[in-house]
């Protein structure tokens, strides 16, 4: 298995191309390495220079006077893939290839290139990240082979001497935005232990790295820039470990628009798929999705000093010298799904105590800026802290004035030290830059974005109870349908559309409406099935050729008599032969007519990274106009299923509004889960499913299937 220990913590390094002229990157990249104090050799190799800035030049990597684990790769990209076979020879472990042309140009011969490197690293079992790549920084071992200016002529160190827990790491397949992720945290006194880039992912992915950064155990949350997943297997692998380890896995995911997937396609060759799919995929794995770096940044930075007591719940105390900074946080944190719930008596008894009568201790807890001066701040926080009616705090501040944390330095690190509920300090003034050093020694997190301050509350909470079912949940497993196997062998056996009738048995089998609707071939036949079934009924064409039977005009509904059955039997048959001459028509479904209820549907499709993946919504205006659907990966339980309606705009309707009796959501679950399995089991079978509609009734009175069709997938 290909070594990342040896690319992040190498024994020696070697820099492949390397130029002493560093105003151009072949020679930034060594000057920048230079910098910091790798305990390591770094060996410049280059065939035009005896010297590279100081340092001892060598012809090739067979040359250098000991074996590297770890070889920079900048030469023309025509050059790349025998220097990396030579590599191989040579026993490096890690190469690191920042050279572009591979593909991610238009052309075969960059993507053929881009091959060879996967299969020269495989037959030597290298762990080669790029190419088109910008380096990465290891600060644990001092070891910054880039060209970014992030770590160019730095001023301050890597690191906050102070910051021993918490650490970070940044990993994209964007370069410059995995740079930017420490750029913009380490102002704020943002402790990372690794960026890494991993440009167009020939052999190792991002996820790859994520897994060996985790099972090192020496960083707590994660920053991701992500194009696309390579591998599924591993995204999921490595979900899941981070879920179960605590560590949050804080995303943002281009390709979301058109434009944004052309550029994805083109700056790293990825193909970035549907991107309602990756978002199911991340909240199945309690995934953080970010909308841009300040607020990732932001949001890794509660988790880093907080990541140890996240919040029980989403009731938020508000501690504040101003009144309108206070109320306008209250609207920001409840805007954000959070509550600023009033105070308990007794909490409200001791801080009434204190301050002013013009204050108020209620929620926000305004003690003027005189009297939180008087009090003193961590006193004030101290006590809405205890307060049983809250599980986190937001204090608000000015930072103008670092001597406003240094005069309380010694209460306010106790409170931070000794705290069991997170305290985050939003600053309406733009900080003093020794603020932020401040209370960062303190151990409190400083925002200057309300916004950024709820929405970190909210996630943190969230991970919290989403960490918590996840722990306790049971493994979900589809397999378990005592039919599988005879399901199995009717899909083997079926054509590639399966109409309605020959669906429905099958559905039937994992709970899914029933298969006791039946096929008539004449007119008179469908007036027979009609009279057994003695209520009225609906007729349906049958055909692979004909998927959309309303648009044909090949359904008819409500029928009572047999002569209205006779004639719509008729009627549609023409209707199928106008619309669709050569349609291979199996027939006439016949069946009762199901009774009113809120109109649903759910269809599973199968995505080329993720396999099935299931879809529920409103239906009629609401999925065609409004699109409120909601998505997840299959199987799944029926506290998920639950979760999955609540993302719903319109679920209220499910529940009763304006006098209507509520829906028989319960027996809506049990579709789900029972639709999520049978996708589950036969994923490899099926391409498409759907069910539309689905008729949900009053309460205790089930669902009804009114329509359904399966497709196969062409790999069948």
């Amino acid at each position: 298995m290909a070594d990342i220990g040896a690319l992040l913590s190498p024994n020696a390094v070697a820099v492949i191309g390397a130029a002493p002229d560093d105003s151009i990157l072949r020679g930034r990249i060594l000057h920048v390495m230079m910098q910091h104090p790798f305990a390591g050799a770094v060996y410049p190799v280059s065939r035009s220079f005896d010297e590279v800035q100081g340092l001892k030049a060598y012809p090739s990597i067979e040359a250098l006077p000991e074996r590297v684990d770890l070889a920079i790769m900048i030469i023309p990209a025509k050059f790349v893939p025998d220097e990396l076979e030579r590599c191989g020879k040579a026993g490096v472990k890690a190469v690191q290839i920042l050279t572009s042309g591979f593909a991610e140009e238009v052309g075969e011969d960059g993507a053929k290139a881009q091959q060879r490197l996967r299969d020269i690293a495989e037959r030597y079992d290298m762990a080669v990240v790029g190419p088109n790549s910008e380096g990465f920084a290891s600060t644990k071992v001092a070891l910054c082979p880039t060209f970014s200016p992030t770590f160019h002529n730095q001023t301050r160190p890597m690191v906050p001497a102070w910051r021993k827990t918490g650490h970070l790491a940044a990993v994209a397949q964007s370069g410059g935005i995995g740079f930017a992720f420490y750029d913009r945290g380490r102002p704020k006194e943002l402790p990372f232990s690794y960026v890494a880039t991993t440009g167009n992912e020939a052999v190792i992915n991002c996820f790859d790295i994520i897994e060996h950064i985790i099972d090192k155990d020496d960083t707590d949350a994660f920053l991701i820039f992500m194009e696309d997943v390579k591998n599924p297997e591993t995204f999921r692998r490595v979900a899941e470990k981070a879920m179960r380890a605590g560590k949050p896995l804080i995303v943002t995911k281009v390709g979301k628009s058109a434009a944004g997937e052309r550029a994805a396609a083109s700056h790293t060759a990825a193909l970035s798929g549907s991107y309602s799919t990756y978002q199911a995929m991340f909240r199945r794995y309690g995934i953080i999705e970010g909308a841009d770096t300040d607020e990732m940044v932001e949001m890794a930075m509660g988790f880093s000093l907080f990541g140890h007591c996240l919040p029980k719940g989403k009731r938020v105390g508000i501690v504040t010298g101003s009144g309108g900074g206070g109320g306008w946080m209250a609207d920001t944190l409840s805007m954000t799904g959070l509550e600023v719930p009033t105070l308990d008596a007794e909490t409200r008894a001791v801080i009434d105590a204190l301050i002013p009568a013009y204050g108020t201790s209620q929620n926000p807890v305004d003690g003027t800026a005189g009297a939180v001066r008087e009090i003193g701040y961590a006193n004030l926080l101290g006590m809405v802290r205890d307060s049983p009616s809250v599980d986190a705090i937001v204090g608000i501040t000015s930072a103008r004035r670092a001597s406003t944390y240094e005069d309380e330095r010694e209460n306010l690190s106790k409170l931070a030290r000794e705290t069991e509920k997170p305290i985050l300090i939003w600053s309406y003034t733009n900080p003093h830059e020794e603020s932020v050093t401040s209370l960062s020694q303190i151990g409190l997190p400083l925002f200057t974005n309300s916004r950024n301050c709820a929405r970190t509350l909210y996630e943190m909470a969230e991970y919290r109870a989403f960490r918590e079912r996840f722990l306790r949940a049971p493994e979900i497993k589809s397999g378990a349908n005592a039919d599988q196997a005879i399901v199995g062998k009717a899909l083997d056996a079926a054509n590639e559309v399966l109409c309605e009738y020959e669906a429905r048995p099958l559905l039937a089998a994992y709970g899914i409406g029933d298969g006791g609707a039946r096929m008539a071939n004449s007119a008179q036949e469908a007036a027979d099935i009609a009279a057994d079934i003695a209520a009225p009924v609906a007729l349906k064409v049958q055909s692979p050729d004909i998927l959309h039977k309303s648009e044909a005009g090949a359904v008819a509904l409500n029928l009572k008599s047999a002569d209205d059955v006779r004639a719509a039997y008729d009627r549609i048959m023409a209707s199928a032969q106008a619309y669709n001459a050569g349609a291979n028509i199996h027939g006439v479904l016949v069946q009762a007519m199901a009774p009113a209820g809120q109109e649903m549907i759910l269809g599973v499709n199968q995505d080329e990274k993720f396999g099935p993946i299931l879809m529920v919504g409103l239906g009629g205006i609401y999925v065609e106009v409004l699109k409120d659907v909601a998505f997840s990966p299959v199987p799944f339980g029926a506290d998920d299923a639950r979760r999955l309606l609540d993302r719903l705009k319109g679920v209220a309707l499910l529940h009763g509004v304006r006098g209507e009796a509520p829906s028989d959501v319960d027996a809506l679950v049990d579709l789900m889960v029972g639709l999520s399995e049978f996708a589950a089991d036969f994923g490899d079978k099926i391409s498409e499913i759907d069910l539309n509609p689905v008729l949900v009734h009053p309460e205790g009175q089930g669902v009804s299937v009114a329509d359904a069709l399966i497709v196969k997938s062409s790999k069948a």
